[in-house]
């Protein structure tokens, strides 16, 4: 089978993280997500983390093939010099994804599953988009359609055909 390889046709970077996750098993799938769309990097922020658990669900051992790192608090994220943050959250105010222009290079965060993102991470953050959705989704999902639309936003991919 014949893959696309995104990676070559796409310039910049990114990479993708929760703040204070509750769920290791949400961790490991965002991890495994990030994986997949092909990001530089993962990262989480505060919140108790099992990384035993989070192997459960990361079944493609993203922790082999990229680096991840953990943050005790927000102050405590460093980014590449140039790196924007993104934060991905249901507000009023944020960007809805479809008219979002994704930065060249990017790190994207989560909030938790029931509190969303901190303050403290919002004050960070360079831009704050949504989901245009009802409801909040599930984390690794959400980051899964932020990162599609990334890839496809940013990457020439050939026309569909009309029928």
């Amino acid at each position: 089978m014949d893959f696309f390889n995104f990676e070559d046709n796409v310039k910049g970077y990114f990479g993708i993280g929760v703040e204070n996750v509750s769920k290791a098993m949400n961790a490991g799938a965002v991890m495994r997500t990030a994986h997949a769309f092909g990001a530089n990097f993962s990262f989480f922020v505060g919140g108790p983390l099992d990384k035993k658990e989070i192997r459960l669900s990361d079944t493609s051992k993203t922790e082999n093939s990229l680096p991840t790192y953990f943050y005790d608090k927000p102050a405590d994220i460093h980014l590449p010099k140039g790196c924007k943050l993104v934060g991905i959250e249901l507000l009023d105010a944020a960007e809805n994804l479809p008219s979002f222009r994704h930065p060249r290079l990017a790190a994207y965060i989560l909030g938790s599953e029931r509190l969303g993102l901190s303050e403290n991470i919002i004050s960070k953050c360079d831009n704050i988009i949504k989901v245009p959705t009802k409801f909040s989704l599930n984390l690794a999902l959400t980051g899964g359609i932020v990162l599609y639309d990334r890839l496809t936003s940013m990457t020439q991919f050939k026309k569909r055909p009309l029928m």
